[in-house]
């Protein structure tokens, strides 16, 4: 994992909770050590969270995706070389689960693209529905930050992805 050091003010991507924001850097004794941390700001949803800064890699704390990340993520949600059907819905969710939890913003985007894609071919359950708003919000609040570029844009051109998969399907 990346030894970044995060300067308060940075936005970070901390797994399955997204883009954070470092409010600050505090030391605190634990079992008479003491420990920095990081305190982060879920964007998201407003929460606080403390995360050592000495382990910050090992929880999946990373820096917020670079040029050549977006242009990867796009490539991934327009990739329709896959088969999603095969899976029970049980089975598909466990795995987009364990997807998300890893915090890497490729996997999410394939949780997106699958789930979208499934949604065109048959109805979801509430959880996939769930997962798969979750997953866009993930993705959309990441590459808006990324590409210095509004959380509304960032919709707007996903939307234009699938829509354009939306229809090859339908002619398909």
């Amino acid at each position: 994992m990346s030894s970044f050091r995060f300067k308060i003010g940075d936005k970070a991507v901390y797994p399955a909770h997204g883009v954070a924001e470092v409010t600050g850097i505090e030391e605190k004794n634990i079992g008479g050590t003491r420990q920095s941390f990081y305190v982060l700001r879920i964007l998201d949803n407003g929460m606080k969270i403390m995360i050592p800064t000495d382990s910050a890699g090992n929880v999946g704390l990373r820096e917020i995706i670079g040029k050549e990340e977006v242009r990867e993520v796009y490539e991934i949600l327009r990739d329709r070389k896959i088969s999603v059907n095969s899976q029970t819905w049980n089975r598909r969710y466990r795995e987009y689960t364990e997807k998300i939890k890893t915090g890497s913003v490729f996997e999410i985007a394939e949780v997106l693209r699958d789930l979208y894609i499934l949604k065109f071919t048959k109805d979801l359950s509430f959880g996939e529905r769930k997962m798969l708003d979750t997953a866009r919000s993930l993705l959309v609040r990441e590459l808006a930050i990324a590409k210095h570029s509004k959380e509304e844009i960032i919709e707007k051109e996903l939307i234009g992805i699938f829509r354009s998969a939306a229809n090859a399907s339908a002619a398909a």
